[in-house]
């Protein structure tokens, strides 16, 4: 019973993945937007704003808000730590990570909330080292998958269209 409950949302979301429209320009920059916005350690946050970011530059929607789950319960923790210490060392603050014990502590919890809560709540260069880790490892992920998600769109639109055509 939940193996076929299991196939049929499998197959709903392959379904939608296969119907996906747009232009594969605005799919990739959708993605990167996602991506980018996911790489930034404000979990509630994270889809509204790659949402805006997509309405913004006329990019997908969909695929923003897909992008920003590369944040997800087990990436989450290797983010934030990243965001943390390449934030650190480029604000030249001691990235010493005994800051993050009440953060992972949340985290490990599952108590997601709780651990934006322990951030905001820290010294503001700690916020700030969060915010500078996490705008520049949204830079190294988003502009690569941007070409990376062109071409597998391009590729993916060109497959159903051939697809299409030899049904017909």
């Amino acid at each position: 019973m939940a193996i076929n409950a299991f196939h049929r949302r499998f197959r709903y979301i392959y379904l939608r993945l296969i119907r996906l429209r747009g232009h594969p320009n605005e799919l990739a920059l959708g993605m990167a937007f996602g991506i980018f916005m996911g790489m930034m350690p404000i979990i509630p946050f994270q889809t509204a704003l790659a949402l805006a970011l997509a309405i913004a530059f006329k990019a997908s929607k969909i695929t923003a808000a897909l992008g920003t789950w590369i944040t997800n319960p087990v990436t989450i923790y290797i983010i934030y730590k990243y965001c943390y210490q390449i934030g650190s060392f480029i604000l030249g603050y001691d990235h010493n990570t005994k800051i993050l014990a009440p953060v992972v502590k949340a985290i490990h919890n599952g108590e997601v909330l709780n651990s934006i809560i322990k951030i905001l709540s820290a010294e503001g260069i700690i916020i700030a080292a969060f915010i500078m880790g996490g705008i520049l490892l949204g830079v190294i992920f988003a502009v690569p998958s941007y070409f990376i998600f062109f071409y597998f769109f391009k590729t993916f639109i060109s497959w159903r269209k051939s697809r299409k055509l030899t049904r017909a």
